[in-house]
């Protein structure tokens, strides 16, 4: 367990992997998560998920210089582990708030 929360145990990680899963793709877009991740803090989480794998960087469209991030199959693996997380927080956390479909 240490060593799976070196790469995602951090507040910011898992609200990327959660936008991603719901379609985000740009700089832009993490950046207006109702969140606010700082953006230095965005870059450095973006190279990190880049860095394990668990994001790959790709073209916007084809012949495009502007890039996208999506997640990979080993960054996908990690979205039964969010929805788990987001259901006991559902049950558990007073207050918290059910997103968009999981």
């Amino acid at each position: 367990m240490a060593c799976a929360l070196d790469i995602i145990g951090d507040r910011w990680t898992l609200l990327l992997i959660r936008d991603l899963a719901s379609g985000s793709t740009r700089f832009k877009d993490f950046a207006a998560s109702p969140e606010r991740i700082p953006t230095n803090i965005l870059s450095d989480r973006l190279e990190r998920l880049t860095e394990e794998q668990l994001v790959v960087q790709v073209p916007i469209s084809e012949g495009s210089k502007r890039l996208a991030y999506q997640l990979t199959s080993k960054g996908k693996a990690l979205l039964p582990v969010l929805s788990a997380m987001q259901d006991w927080g559902l049950k558990w956390v007073p207050g918290t708030i059910p997103t968009a479909e999981k």
